[in-house]
């Protein structure tokens, strides 16, 4: 238990020591979630309305055939972007191999994809990529997440296949 206390007031101190990112990008309004790590949103590009799919950078959702958590990882990014308009901040890399656009997802200031870690719905991806602007608060966000045993870190009905994993050993 005095381990857990002093790892939870280690990631609050090294939250706490980073400096506040004022992020830029473009505004676009929520569609619908597809699943807990891409959503559509239309935007306006030249005055024309377009829909397009935007992977959110930095997790790894479950695959919405791993239930309960994929379904509970779409339901919560549908919570908290409601249909509303969102931010979307671009990294290094523009685009992920199915065309789909990457960003970070902002609203009211909170950095979606990093509360989607905090609560438990995704994991981190740490996999080889440039875009690694926000890569230490997600890992951080995770990891108070397992120390706290929230979500997919409940040590009562934990996930028990990544999703990387999952989708590997379904594909066949």
């Amino acid at each position: 238990m005095l381990y857990r206390l002093c790892a939870i007031a280690l990631c609050l101190l090294l939250a706490s020591c980073q400096k506040p990112e004022m992020p830029q990008g473009t505004i676009a309004k929520v569609e619908r979630a597809i699943s807990g790590q891409t959503i559509e949103v239309i935007s306006t590009a030249d005055k024309i309305a377009l829909l397009e799919q935007i992977r959110l950078i930095g997790i790894d959702a479950p695959d919405l055939k791993q239930q309960p958590w994929g379904e509970a990882a779409k339901q919560r990014l549908e919570q908290l972007i409601g249909g509303k308009q969102v931010l979307l901040e671009s990294d290094i890399e523009d685009k992920d191999q199915f065309d789909r656009k990457l960003a970070y997802l902002w609203q009211d200031k909170i950095l979606l994809n990093e509360q989607l870690l905090k609560e438990g719905y995704v994991l981190a991806s740490v996999r080889s990529s440039p875009n690694t602007k926000y890569q230490q608060r997600l890992i951080n966000a995770q990891e108070w997440a397992r120390l706290m045993g929230k979500g997919l870190w409940n040590p009562e009905r934990p996930l028990r296949q990544t999703p990387a994993e999952f989708r590997q050993q379904n594909q066949k």
